[in-house]
């Protein structure tokens, strides 16, 4: 019987697990949907990052970095879950200005799932969103830089217009996280 209720319980686990990987995927795509182009850059400023950090930080780096490969899966697959102003379409995507941030997602959803830990301690969380953050960044400007040519450029166009924007999804993804990481973690 006690053998009967452990395989029911792990069931029970992969399948939470499941959802709350596709759940994530489905977060940061409707966060890519809110999205302000700026003038002067090619990158558009969406709430994807602050919905990267969350899924990282909620469902912890195995399960955070799983989600964000699920998403990157489906904009491969040409479904509309990337940002509408970028006007590429599926695996291109990858190659233009936006690439670089979204191929980092999945490495910044995993460090930031494994900086957080239980999420108890904020000063962990800070660190680990920040962190979030600085990964998303280095991919972006990396892309840019290959596009460009020119360091200077990529980081006018691609990392100085979100710094600003950035602090406050910082405040955010830190007082959201201090608040939902124990519990959901303890489900997961």
């Amino acid at each position: 019987m006690e053998q009967v209720l452990t395989i029911a319980s792990g069931r029970t686990l992969a399948l939470r697990r499941i959802v709350a990987v596709v759940l994530g995927a489905v977060l940061v795509a409707a966060a890519a949907q809110v999205a302000v182009p700026l003038p002067g850059t090619p990158v558009p400023m969406t709430l994807q990052p602050l919905a990267v950090l969350l899924v990282g930080g909620l469902l912890g780096a195995r399960l955070g970095a799983l989600s964000m490969i699920l998403y990157l899966a489906m904009g491969i697959a040409g479904l509309p879950v990337f940002t509408p102003t970028v006007p590429l379409v599926g695996i291109a995507r990858l190659l233009g200005p936006t690439g670089g941030y979204l191929l980092a997602y999945p490495v910044a959803a995993f460090a930031v799932g494994a900086i957080v830990a239980d999420g108890r301690r904020w000063t962990r969380v800070a660190a680990g969103v920040a962190a979030g953050l600085v990964l998303i960044h280095l991919g972006g400007l990396a892309q840019l830089v290959i596009i460009t040519g020119d360091l200077s450029a990529a980081a006018r166009f691609g990392t100085l217009p979100f710094l600003l924007g950035d602090l406050g999804k910082l405040a955010v993804a830190v007082a959201v996280l201090t608040k939902l990481t124990p519990p959901v973690r303890a489900r997961l």
